[in-house]
């Protein structure tokens, strides 16, 4: 583990003052309407989008790809910054749709803490429960919001309870919701002892907040009704007798997440996680890395590629290599060296995003995500130096699930259909395999829906009609081990050999049987599911 807060030295204020996390959640409990609304406070729009909502209003700011927009979900992980209260927020929304996990996987990689958000009616889903695993291998700081508390949603006790049951982390109230579903009229907020009421008429209002002194103060009456009184007075005593108090240590070794009611559609509750994440969430963390770990309060500058996106801009073939920085001052025009080819690069555009309105980056800081803009020689899992051979580690690359062979639909474009594969195989979108023996290409994938990503951007950015075909093989490993063995290896398996596009030898199996046998059969051989995205 990392040294944490206790024996770190202070980091410079402008270092402190950023906060980079990432927003986790289940598919549609909410996570890029949040992301709307922290933009909204931020200043960075005048107003937010809906995924959900009529003609140029729904135009959510973070879902910039063609097929988002239309399905209304969320496929890539896309970052933003702003501005709130003295902090600098970097905001990651990752999508939550299982098909994508691998980006948020790597996503987690880039940041310092999670905003957990749940559904308020369906509590902890499967999916927030594999992301939240990662999570805890990395000892991720966790922040949970409760959305959509204005429809009908489950008892605080129990929303409560089973977070605690499922994920095994300790949950503090940090705020109390008065009335559910249609009588939501707002939330008790339990660390300043203030009321927050809920304005339903304007969504993008932000919500009005009442100075009372504690539980007993007459004010309470005035704004909230008798019945709904009785039964926040009453839950509140419970809560603080049964809950444990906030322990801000606690909460940053990731222990004790505190947990925040709201609806973020009706911009109620976020502002209350806003000035959450600033006071409790963490500074940015040192970063594992071979030989020797980075530290945000280092002079030098070091950063890693933790995902890479092609054609944001779809009138650009371009790709953007998102770059979270390590340590160290950045300013444009810095020579800093590509540590895999030991070249010099100079970044002399790099850009800041707010969604997919990009600005030039004059400058950037430990902690901060910035994206440089190049032709292919940034991969997933890069490290950028100023001289320093160092890796960061820990990027991880996943065995796909499914394999289908891909064809163009016409022949004659073979040639046009293996670049957009490369570059979707850079961007770490899917796995692209070439067998040893025959032609074509096999793509492998972590979900179904991605095919079908795969076969919408290859058609609108690179005006390939493709179709994807079933493939006799259901799983790839990774092959690694001594010379002469994997020759030997490769002789006898031809039919079953591929190569992926970084040139690494790829081991295809059509069951579980394959695997079993050469472990058998070649004992000094090693069958890996997963690869570090490294050299």
């Amino acid at each position: 583990m990392l040294d944490t807060a206790v024996n770190r030295p202070e980091l410079p204020p402008e270092i402190a003052r950023r906060r980079t996390f990432a927003i986790i959640s289940h598919p549609d409990a909410g996570k890029t309407t949040l992301t709307e609304k922290f933009l909204l406070y931020g200043g960075a729009i005048q107003m937010a989008g809906q995924v959900r909502a009529k003609g140029e209003a729904r135009r959510t700011r973070s879902d910039f790809m063609q097929m988002e927009k239309d399905r209304g979900i969320s496929v890539s992980a896309s970052a933003m910054s702003f501005d709130f209260s003295g902090f600098r927020f970097n905001l990651v929304d990752t999508p939550g749709h299982s098909d994508f996990s691998e980006d948020t996987y790597r996503t987690l990689t880039a940041v310092d803490a999670a905003v957990m958000v749940i559904d308020g009616a369906k509590g902890v889903e499967s999916q927030t429960q594999k992301l939240f695993e990662v999570c805890r291998l990395r000892d991720l700081p966790i922040l949970t919001f409760c959305n959509k508390m204005d429809r009908e949603s489950r008892d605080t006790f129990e929303i409560i309870d089973e977070i605690q049951e499922m994920l095994a982390i300790d949950v503090t109230p940090a705020s109390w919701p008065i009335g559910v579903g249609r009588d939501f009229i707002g939330c008790y907020d339990m660390l300043r002892d203030r009321l927050e009421l809920m304005d339903r008429a304007n969504r993008n209002k932000v919500a009005e907040s009442i100075q009372i002194n504690g539980l007993d103060d007459p004010k309470l009456a005035e704004h909230v009704p008798e019945h709904l009184l009785e039964k926040l007075l009453e839950e509140v005593e419970m809560a603080r007798e049964l809950l444990p108090a906030l322990d801000p240590q606690s909460v940053l070794e990731g222990h004790m997440t505190p947990i925040w009611f709201g609806s973020a559609i009706n911009s109620f509750g976020v502002k209350e996680l806003m000035d959450g994440i600033g006071k409790y969430g963490p500074e940015p963390q040192p970063q594992s890395a071979e030989p020797r770990q980075v530290s945000p309060e280092e002079k030098k500058v070091a950063g890693f590629v933790f995902k890479v996106q092609a054609n944001m801009d779809p009138k650009h073939r371009d790709r953007v290599a998102f770059v979270r920085v390590a340590s160290g001052h950045f300013k444009r025009g810095m020579k800093l060296t590509h540590v895999r080819t030991k070249k010099p690069m100079s970044v002399s555009n790099p850009v800041l995003f707010l969604a997919s309105d990009r600005e030039l980056a004059e400058e950037a800081w430990a902690g901060d995500i910035i994206g440089i803009p190049n032709h292919g020689q940034l991969r997933i899992g890069d490290t950028l130096t100023e001289g320093e051979a160092i890796r960061v580690t820990g990027i991880p690359s996943f065995a796909p699930e499914l394999l289908q062979t891909v064809r163009a639909g016409d022949p004659m474009k073979a040639k046009h259909l293996e670049k957009a594969l490369m570059q979707f195989a850079e961007e770490g979108a899917a796995k692209v395999f070439k067998p040893s023996i025959g032609s074509g290409f096999i793509v492998g994938v972590v979900g179904q829906l991605q095919f079908e990503v795969l076969a919408s951007r290859i058609e609108m950015e690179y005006g390939l009609p493709v179709r994807f075909e079933a493939s006799q093989f259901t799983s790839a490993r990774w092959v690694s081990g001594d010379k002469a063995a994997v020759d030997k290896f490769i002789n006898a398996n031809k039919q079953h050999i591929a190569h992926d596009h970084d040139g690494d030898i790829v081991y295809l199996t059509r069951l579980q049987w394959d695997i079993d046998r050469v472990v058998r059969d070649y004992p000094d051989l090693k069958l890996t599911a997963t690869k570090e995205m490294m050299v």
